[in-house]
This record gives C-alpha cells, sequence and structure tokens, in this order.
C-alpha cells in the first residue's frame, strides 16, 4: 500500500469540509447583515420593505457575496494563505457592504446613518479573522501538507522549489530524482510519497511518467510546457472517428473582439483617467517639490507586433538613474528611488498616466505587461518563444499580473500571458480589471524581489 493511500483516511472529505466551512462564515455573515438591515435601515425608511421584500434583500446580498467571493477567492480556504484568505475575504465584504449603503440610499431618496453597516464591517473582519485561524487549523490536522518527490531533468528547478517551500503548510518536497534514473525507478520512489511534482523534463518521459501515475493512483502536479497552454485552449472537433483539437492561431484578435476590446479601452480608460485627475495633480506637486525634476518619465516599450512606444509613468526615481548603471530592475532599497517613489511604486499610482498610452491607442487596460526592447532582446535570445506576447496590445494590467508575482520568471510570466491571449473574452478582461485593486496592495504580489536576492535566469546574460 501507497503511502498515499495511508494518508487518505479523510481526504475523500476534503470537499465537504471545505463547503461547510465556507457556508458556515457565509450564512453567518448574511444572518448579521439581516439583523442590521432589520433593526437599523429597514425601519428607519419611509417607506420599509415586508416580508418577501426583506427574504429578496437578503438573497440580493447573499447573491453579490457569493459572486465577490468567487471572484476574489475569499472561499478559497486550504489554497490561500492565511492573510491573503482574510484580505481576499474582506475585499469582498467592503465591495458588498458599500453597495448594500448605496441601495439603501437610492430605497428611501435619502441619506442614512452609515455607522451601522461600518460596525457591521468591523464586525465581519473580526469573524473572518477568528474563522480563518480555526479553519486553518483544522485543515492541517485533517488535511496534513503533501511529501512531495520533485522529478527533474537537465535544468535546474530552484525556482519552483523556492516557490513551494512558501507553502510550509501544504507542501513538503523531500527528494529530488533526475529523470535519468528511468520512469520504473522513479514510480517505485514515488510510491512512499504523497505524490510527484513532474518538472521540465522531455515530452516523451513526462507521457509515460503521467500514464504510470494515473495507473497506480499516484497524485501527479506537472509543470506545464508553452504547448500545453496551446493545446489546452484549442477546441475539441469529434467529427470524425478519432477526436482532433483544433488551433485556429490567427494573428491577435478576430476583428469583432479588437473593436469590442478599443471601445472597452476608451470607455473605461476615459473614465477612470477622468475620476483619478485629482491624484494627478497632487502626485505632481509632490514629485516636482522633491527635486524640482520632471514629473514625467517616459521609455521605450514594446507592443503588438513589436512597435516601439513611448510608455508615461511618473517618475519615482532621481533624474538620469541609470545613466551608469543601464537599464536594471530596481529592488525595495534602491537608493536611486525617491522618497514619494516609494509609495507611488508600492500603490502602483507611478502607472496611473499610462491611461494616456491607452487613449492614444498603444496600450490596452488589459494584455502583456509591455517589456523594454533591450530586455526584450535578452529574453528572446534564451526564450524564442516570448516574442508571441506582442500578438496583442500591451496592457496596464494583466493574466500574469494578477496570478503571479514580481519575481516570477519571465518564462512563467510568458505561460501566464499565453493563457491570456489563447482565452480572450470580453469578460475576461472585465473579470481581470475588477481583480487588479485586490494585488494593488498585497505584499505577496511583490515577494520574493529584493536588491541581490532574485534573479531572472532569462535575464543572466548582458545586451551586448
Amino acid at each position: 500500500m501507497t503511502r498515499t493511500q495511508n494518508n487518505s483516511r479523510f481526504e475523500q472529505y476534503k470537499r465537504i469540509v471545505k463547503f461547510l466551512g465556507s457556508a458556515a462564515i457565509v450564512l453567518l455573515e448574511l444572518g448579521l447583515y439581516y439583523f442590521v438591515w432589520m433593526n437599523f435601515y429597514n425601519n428607519r425608511m419611509h417607506e420599509g420593505f415586508w416580508r418577501r421584500g426583506n427574504w429578496l434583500v437578503a438573497g440580493e446580498y447573499l447573491t453579490l457575496l457569493l459572486i465577490l467571493h468567487r471572484m476574489y477567492g475569499g472561499l478559497k480556504v486550504g489554497i490561500y494563505k492565511y492573510w491573503n484568505l482574510v484580505y481576499s475575504h474582506m475585499i469582498s465584504i467592503l465591495g458588498v457592504n458599500f453597495f448594500s449603503y448605496v441601495q439603501v440610499v437610492l430605497f428611501d431618496k435619502e441619506m442614512h446613518n452609515p455607522t451601522a453597516l461600518a460596525c457591521l464591517t468591523v464586525v465581519d473582519l473580526m469573524l473572518v479573522m477568528a474563522w480563518a485561524l480555526a479553519f486553518k487549523k483544522l485543515y492541517s490536522f485533517l488535511f496534513p501538507r503533501k511529501r512531495l518527490i520533485l522529478v527533474c531533468g537537465d535544468k535546474p528547478m530552484f525556482h519552483l522549489v523556492n516557490r513551494m517551500d512558501t507553502r510550509e503548510d501544504k507542501y513538503e518536497i523531500v527528494r529530488t530524482v533526475s529523470i535519468t534514473r528511468g520512469v520504473e525507478e522513479v514510480i517505485a520512489m514515488a510510491r512512499e510519497y504523497d505524490g510527484m511534482i513532474i518538472g521540465d523534463i522531455t515530452a516523451s518521459s513526462r507521457n509515460r511518467l503521467m500514464k504510470r501515475c494515473y495507473a497506480e493512483n499516484i497524485r501527479s502536479y506537472t509543470v506545464p510546457k508553452i504547448s500545453d497552454i496551446l493545446l489546452r485552449s484549442s477546441v475539441e472537433l469529434n467529427i470524425f472517428d478519432s477526436p482532433l483539437y483544433l488551433s485556429r492561431n490567427i494573428d491577435g484578435l478576430a476583428w469583432d473582439q479588437a473593436l469590442v476590446k478599443r471601445l472597452e479601452d476608451l470607455v473605461i480608460a476615459g473614465a477612470m483617467l477622468l475620476v483619478t485627475s485629482p491624484f494627478f495633480l497632487l502626485i505632481a506637486a509632490s514629485i516636482k517639490c522633491t527635486d524640482r525634476g520632471p514629473v514625467f518619465y517616459t521609455q521605450n516599450r514594446l507592443t503588438r507586433d513589436g512597435q516601439v512606444f513611448r510608455i508615461y509613468k511618473f517618475r519615482t526615481m532621481v533624474v538620469d538613474a541609470e545613466k551608469k548603471s543601464g537599464p536594471v530592475k530596481a529592488g525595495d532599497r534602491d537608493p536611486r528611488i525617491l522618497p514619494v517613489g516609494r509609495f507611488l511604486r508600492a500603490t502602483r499610482l507611478d502607472e496611473l498616466p499610462q491611461l494616456l498610452n491607452i487613449l492614444k491607442g498603444e496600450m490596452s487596460l488589459v494584455g502583456p505587461r509591455p517589456e523594454r526592447p533591450e530586455l526584450a532582446a535578452i529574453i528572446t535570445k534564451n526564450i524564442p518563444e516570448f516574442q508571441y506576447r506582442l500578438k496583442v496590445k500591451a496592457g496596464l494590467t494583466g493574466y500574469a499580473q494578477i496570478y503571479g508575482k514580481y519575481c516570477t520568471t519571465s518564462y512563467d510570466k510568458l505561460k501566464l500571458d499565453l493563457t491570456y491571449i489563447r482565452n480572450y473574452s470580453i469578460w475576461m478582461d472585465l473579470r481581470l480589471i475588477l481583480m487588479t485593486p485586490k494585488v494593488l496592495f498585497m505584499k505577496e504580489s511583490t515577494e520574493g524581489f529584493v536588491d541581490g536576492e532574485w534573479e531572472d535566469p532569462a535575464l543572466k546574460e548582458n545586451p551586448d
């Protein structure tokens, strides 16, 4: 009997445990809201709701809460870290409570005291913190971290190991073995662990290994190749006696998709520029008062089809910061960063001027982040597929920015960007736009990049 079979005592109940844990906190939040609604708002309105009307309001609150939890991951118990779970959950609570207050004002056509909903939000925060901590302990007890064996090829997997080591509550890579030992020997070793991570190995070895894992009920985690992402986003055809996968591989987006995306950019970017115009003035004054230098910083970047454009950013570093050092990434403690620049970088407000690039048609709201031509040339030399990102316009935010981190390697960012390009839809754009505020203030989104502590393997060569 394998170790995985020995440790599967509660594994079959994992979904039930997650569902019950999520249902408990959601129903508790719904009950608290219903109490606040009935005692502080409904009975103080000029024309209050009766029974079915109150049920409708409660149902609306529950529906919106579940939608936001689904979007921001507020119920991803056992997946997110403690503070990430609390943070994701509270974003949803803040959003639905704010919507509920606006709804009350619109219903009654009169401003109401928001204190009750504000107190409800604070109580929700305390409950969520207690719930997340209790569930984390219960989850760790019922489902202890998995002891995994990593199968690698010629390329080292240090980056993957380091990333998984940050989740001590879920995974522990206890052994690394080379595929050169042979599939049979690797399978024999894997029987002693909770699962296997199939790293960057040859396709033939990987296919045989995956089939053997399936046959012997060995849990496997597979690192996808670029070809996997292209295949996964293909269309399955069953017009013959053997299924086919169709990849249309058109250049960028279809004309109707491009038209809708452009309209989306103009409407949303225009509205954002109007709303954030006061911040433009405050930030410009702060930078000007720091060292009297220019407010904006422009730089060559790449967009669709390799076209070069000048990107706009608020200046966060000293004038001519790269005159001596050349194009290098700035770390958290970089002395070249202005005091106000640290705040702008931490809140991503230095990116606001790119709304102008979007209105000019050089960028889009959502897409792969624009790279510098010098760095792109180095990365493309090491990863030729990196140029696939240029099939669409560069974006202010993107799939890699939402689901990756600042220290995510260029190869992994390419996989994320291709996932977006291959699965593009207007709904995906809207979802990524709504999810962007979540990552703005998350420490994990910039996790792992400190001066001298991280280096992208694709940038090890210096430009000629």
